[in-house]
């Protein structure tokens, strides 16, 4: 189904959140799972598909303090070379977690590969929470791409939790919001499910969260990686123990409905551009 908007996408989207376990410092062995769950969602129909926070080490500050050069990712890293080969072949965009390396400066990032297979851009995580401000550095720049029309802002996790950092993706544009993560079990599960369609309906735009599931760092995390749509409500949500991969579909006319039935992105344009929106998309 296509449908011809005067703004925004114009067609159909099926996008993806996987989850599982990662190997704590297997880089190789969670390579392979990213491979595997890239495969499972392109065999959903997906597009795109966004993996956990830190998935290619584990959420493993620890471990990749003590090595990083073993268990970040540098520029031009050969290890990538399997994402970016399954990308290529399944035609599917995938964004990928993992801690990088550049120079003296160690960051949590997202690692966008195309459908051509190119790793074309790498998002740093810029809030981080008070655990991690003693090893990595906050990234000090946006980032966004975009799919048959549709515009997708980054984030990581701790990203999701301020308000200014969603609203200045959808002010830039923006039409989804991506979010790896890694909630653990209790109040990071709670704060999942308040933060998520808070981000979706305050700026009308569709949310996906991937998150771990089982233990890595020392953390239980909580799975149920989702799917919100622009007006909040949860369109689909993984299981909360095991690996999984949900798929949803991004409406153009639904899009456009409820923007224009909920106006405050319009309305904030309009009126409050003013205060400044917390970033730069």
């Amino acid at each position: 189904m296509t449908s011809e908007l005067k703004d925004g996408p114009g067609q159909i989207l099926r996008v993806a959140a996987a989850q599982a376990q990662p190997v704590a410092g297997d880089i190789a062995a969670n390579v392979r799972q990213s491979v595997a769950l890239i495969r499972q969602a392109a065999e959903q129909g997906a597009r795109v598909v966004v993996l956990p926070e830190k998935f290619l080490s584990g959420y493993e500050p620890d471990l990749i303090q003590s090595d990083p050069a073993e268990y970040t990712i540098h520029c031009g890293d050969d290890r990538l070379a399997p994402v970016a080969e399954v990308c290529r072949e399944l035609g599917i965009y995938a964004v990928v977690g993992a801690a990088t390396s550049e120079g003296e400066h160690i960051y949590i990032s997202s690692l966008c590969f195309n459908d051509q297979g190119e790793h074309f851009m790498t998002y740093h995580k810029r809030a981080l929470f008070c655990t991690e401000t003693g090893l990595f550095t906050p990234g000090s720049t946006s980032g966004s791409f975009d799919v048959d029309g549709w515009k997708f802002g980054l984030a990581i996790c701790y990203d999701s939790g301020f308000g200014e950092h969603a609203r200045s993706a959808a002010v830039a544009g923006c039409d989804a919001y991506l979010v790896s993560a890694m909630f653990s079990r209790g109040n990071g599960f709670h704060e999942s499910r308040i933060w998520m369609p808070a981000r979706a309906l305050d700026n009308t735009m569709y949310v996906l969260m991937s998150n771990h599931v089982g233990t890595t760092g020392g953390w239980l995390a909580c799975g149920a990686s989702g799917i919100w749509g622009p007006d909040g409500h949860l369109l689909t949500e993984a299981a909360e123990n095991k690996p999984d991969v949900v798929t949803a579909e991004l409406d153009p006319v639904v899009l456009q409905q409820i923007r224009s039935k909920e106006s405050m992105l319009s309305d904030f344009k309009v009126r409050y551009a003013c205060l400044g929106a917390g970033g730069d998309y």
